[in-house]
């Protein structure tokens, strides 16, 4: 029988939750995030994750959570949008639910989504970068066919690539200012939308994509900048890595080639010529689900059966 690998995929408006038994996904369960304290989210994680496990004490747990990660310890270094700053997310979580628990980054095990195939645990590609774009625009980076972490395991925060720095304004903010108003995140993340969005009439970011996709040309031009916006971001990665694929994903990746074809005119000039000839831009096959599909694999990965990490 499969092992339960329990995936939760932490955002700053939303835990979602799914079990992967084999091949098989069950439906996630996504649910408000709680950041009223930090103790109040360890407890919503732990009992969303003790739902998962129905009983199953050989079930393994994967999180992919919006922070700086320390992935051999686990530990939330920092994070956005919600309150894990020095937290041993991983012991923490193992103490509440006696089952084993590895920690990564979510854009991260993202990448690991998307450049496995389900059915066989098989890389599909060698060299994947992705860019998820929601409540902050994440990073993640596969070379070879492994998740690249760096030399602390906090690799990739790729949206905290400086894209317009305008030095004109003085010295940049202090570390507490993030995300930096040059980054990436600052232009091209969801809160960027709905800036874009409320100034053309609309609710949120949410409320302009359904109108994009409806074909208002108001809220289109909205996304077209946006768009824009990661393309320089894609193009500065290309210029980096010389990947196989730039992967878009996030809740904004829903908005398909409406956010996806504008980066994709923006990037290209800006890519040296010669970089780039095998990359694929492309939105995320898994969608929202890329984070769970990922923190599922990323247990299997790293607890399952002959894995390296201690259970």
């Amino acid at each position: 029988m499969a092992e339960r690998c329990i995936g939760v995929d932490i955002g700053g408006t939303k835990v979602a939750t799914a079990v992967l038994d084999g091949a098989d996904l069950s439906t996630p369960k996504a649910v408000p995030t709680v950041t009223s304290s930090t103790e109040e989210l360890l407890a919503q994680l732990a009992g969303a994750i003790d739902e998962a496990a129905a009983g199953d004490r050989d079930a393994i747990v994967g999180i992919g959570c919006p922070s700086v990660i320390d992935f051999a310890t686990g530990t939330a270094r920092s994070s956005v949008n919600i309150p894990l700053k020095d937290v041993p997310l991983r012991s923490a979580l193992q103490e509440r639910t006696g089952l084993p628990v590895v920690v990564d980054n979510d854009a991260t095990v993202a990448a690991l989504a998307e450049a496995t195939d389900l059915a066989t645990g098989r890389a599909t590609v060698d060299n994947l970068i992705i860019l998820t774009v929601g409540t902050g625009v994440g990073g993640g980076i596969v070379i070879g066919g492994r998740i690249y972490r760096g030399a602390t395991g906090a690799a990739a925060e790729l949206g905290h690539l400086i894209v317009a720095a305008d030095l004109s304004r003085g010295a940049p903010a202090g570390q507490e200012d993030f995300p930096q108003p040059d980054s990436l995140e600052a232009h091209a993340a969801g809160g960027a939308l709905g800036v874009l969005a409320r100034a053309r009439g609309f609710a949120d970011g949410k409320a302009c994509v359904a109108a994009a996709q409806a074909g208002d040309a108001t809220a289109v031009d909205a996304l077209r900048i946006l768009g824009e916006r990661l393309g320089v971001g894609i193009a500065n990665l290309i210029n980096a890595f010389d990947p196989d694929e730039v992967v878009v994903g996030g809740g904004v990746s829903a908005a398909g080639d409406l956010l996806l074809q504008p980066a994709i005119a923006v990037a290209w000039p800006l890519v040296l010529p010669g970089i780039g000839t095998a990359t694929t831009i492309r939105i995320a096959r898994h969608g929202n689900q890329a984070g769970v599909i990922g923190a599922a694999l990323l247990a299997r990965s790293e607890l399952g059966a002959g894995s390296r990490l201690p259970r």
